[in-house]
């Protein structure tokens, strides 16, 4: 396992810059397509030329496949301490079939092999699409009732919010598994469910038996850093809808937890893709920072905020804010 440090290094920047797994593909042709064929053949008549005559065509429709994986999105435990609440894991669903499909997601804490048993508090659905956890945006997912259906050789990413008991001790890991399956029906490879795929054609359960799982560890450290992120807009218009021309304020609160200090804390969050940076809007403890990369703690890097927290002790927290605009 690795150190407490290099560990909290890793957590720290897949939770601020968290990217998305690359999922294998099946490239096929889309359920419910037509494939029609017909013969022709050619002959000579003695005395009269060449002729030809057709066969009558054939059309089969392309049943849908149904495969599914789920991969853990960034490697690495997430470092955290007994009783912590909210604590993240990602992990990103894949449609590998060749047809429109919902899938219904379960994420188990009760697994044996590890050292202490998180406990589930949510699965989120990233509902905006910019791969990152966004508190107050993305969508709870309600197993059964907003099951997201996802597009052919497409992908989406689930995050997964647990509690850790306040008996868990210094070096212990947990684990939580996320699986994804098929509504339409998952089993052994090969199996058909008659006219139950896209446009009414047979669903053939593929090689990934239209289900998937990942795992995903927790890591509990003397000292550990809480990490939370939200966000709130306010449109042209005096309301709060995300629409072009509104701003968003986003808000990365960090909390140190345990015992001792933690060194050279910094905190880097990528600008969304659709938005644009608010110069000068970077904020530490409500006091402003510039932009530039010179003396204050903050800086505009082109692409994202960086700020430096320093040296945090055991129960310091801080707030950092800065906004954009949506293009």
């Amino acid at each position: 396992m690795p150190g407490p440090a290099s560990a909290l290094k890793g957590a720290l920047l897949g939770a601020v810059t968290a990217g998305f797994a690359a999922p294998a593909f099946a490239a096929g042709t889309l359920a419910g397509t037509n494939i029609t064929t017909v013969a022709t053949a050619t002959y000579d008549i003695p005395g009269s030329g060449a002729a030809s005559v057709t066969s009558n065509s054939v059309t089969l429709r392309v049943d849908e496949l149904l495969d599914v994986s789920v991969a853990r999105t960034s490697p690495g435990d997430v470092i955290t301490f007994p009783g912590a609440t909210g604590q993240l894991l990602s992990f990103t669903i894949s449609n590998a079939g060749n047809g429109s499909e919902r899938l219904a997601l379960a994420a188990r804490d009760a697994i044996g092999g590890d050292q202490f048993d998180p406990s589930v508090n949510a699965i989120v659905l990233d509902s905006n699409g910019n791969g990152a956890y966004d508190a107050g945006v993305d969508t709870l997912y309600v197993a059964g009732s907003n099951d997201p259906q996802l597009a052919p050789d497409s992908s989406l990413a689930v995050f997964v919010l647990s509690s850790m008991p306040v008996a868990s001790l210094n070096g212990q890991r947990g684990q939580i598994d996320l699986t994804a399956v098929a509504v339409t029906g998952s089993g052994a490879p090969g199996t058909s469910f008659a006219g139950q795929g896209q446009g009414g054609v047979n669903a053939v359960v593929g090689a990934t038996g239209a289900d998937g799982v990942a795992s995903g560890f927790y890591a509990v450290a003397n000292i550990a850093l809480s990490f939370v992120k939200s966000a709130t807009v306010a449109d042209p218009f005096g309301g709060a809808t995300s629409v072009p021309g509104g701003t968003i304020t986003y808000t990365v609160t960090a909390t140190v937890n345990g015992s001792g200090s933690l060194l050279n804390v910094r905190v880097a969050d990528p600008i969304p893709a659709g938005s644009t940076y608010v110069p000068g809007s970077i904020t530490l403890e409500g006091a402003a920072l510039s932009d530039a990369n010179d003396g204050d703690a903050g800086a505009f890097t082109g692409t994202g905020i960086s700020v430096a927290l320093g040296t945090l002790a055991t129960g310091a927290t801080r707030a950092i804010t800065f906004k954009v605009q949506i293009d």
